[in-house]
């Protein structure tokens, strides 16, 4: 039985403009958390993967997968980890992020504006490096529980990179929050099924969701940017991470690409959609 695709309407130019001004206004006063996926710097950065797709892909260069993990990032760190120990699994993903990757100018511009909270959602260091040099900044990471003899679930860096006590988060102007771990400082890396195994039993409770991010993302908006949602896993964490929060939200999202599934989740979480290109919503978001 074929199932109907969900209903929809698209913010279309030029009232998706207007729209996406005054979310710029909000951002500026610190009212909106710009949620930030691959797609923001992917165009320019191609020799580093900046999507699960490209992810898989490298993985396979580097071990040869049975068909059924093949595509699968997930279900491919999970291969390697199973038969070739973790460490092979942060070493290749240290590979496959090893390049460096310049910000874009978007990520440059946000790292002026001293926001209380953003959120990025790709193991690159890109917006690490565009708020180096920046004042009162720190960063909060998703860790992999692999190994570990404590009940953790993410570490806190300064913004040198060093490792600090959790209790200087809350003093922080800005926190970078990755979910997911970075290359950068340490090559944190949620990546492998029995990583998000443990983190998905308890998501739903928000354990895993460190409570300074809890703390500020309270009445705020959130601005999805260079996100796609075709993939169960990065669709939970949106949800989650957002839960809580204001009752509005906006993605900026070009219709023609958009899977069922992503519809979906669109109508479900009652996102905004705005439908602008990419380059053109960093236009105006750039425009003071």
């Amino acid at each position: 039985m074929n199932v109907p695709a969900p209903r929809i309407e698209f913010v279309g130019q030029p009232v998706a403009e207007a729209m996406l001004r005054k979310v710029a206004e909000g951002l500026r006063r610190g009212n909106v958390v710009p949620y930030l996926g691959p797609g923001l710097v992917g165009s320019s950065n191609t020799s580093v993967p900046m999507n699960p797709e490209d992810l898989a892909a490298f993985f396979g260069t580097k071990v040869t997968l049975p068909r059924r993990t093949r595509g699968n990032a997930w279900a491919s760190a999970q291969y390697i980890e199973s038969t070739r120990h973790r460490t092979t699994v942060t070493a290749t993903m240290a590979d496959a992020f090893s390049a460096p990757i310049a910000p874009a100018q978007l990520q440059r511009y946000l790292a002026t504006l001293r926001l209380p909270l953003i959120v990025d959602s790709w193991y690159d260091g890109a917006m690490r490096n565009a708020l180096v040099g920046h004042s009162n900044w720190g960063e909060i990471q998703g860790i992999t529980r692999a190994g570990l003899r404590e009940d953790r679930w993410f570490r806190f860096y300064d913004s040198v990179g060093h490792e600090v006590d959790c209790s200087l988060a809350e003093s922080w102007t800005t926190i970078l929050y990755k979910p997911h771990g970075s290359v950068a400082p340490a090559k944190n890396f949620l990546v492998s099924d029995a990583d998000y195994v443990e983190v998905l039993t308890e998501i739903d409770i928000q354990t895993p969701i460190p409570g300074e991010v809890k703390a500020r993302r309270t009445g705020r908006s959130f601005l999805f940017l260079g996100c796609r949602f075709n993939d169960q896993l990065l669709r939970i964490y949106a949800r989650q991470v957002s839960k809580r929060s204001s009752d509005v939200h906006y993605a900026v999202v070009e219709p023609d690409t958009l899977s069922k599934n992503e519809f979906r989740f669109l109508v479900d979480q009652g996102l905004m959609p705005l439908a602008i290109p990419l380059a053109r919503a960093a236009e105006i978001l750039l425009a003071d």
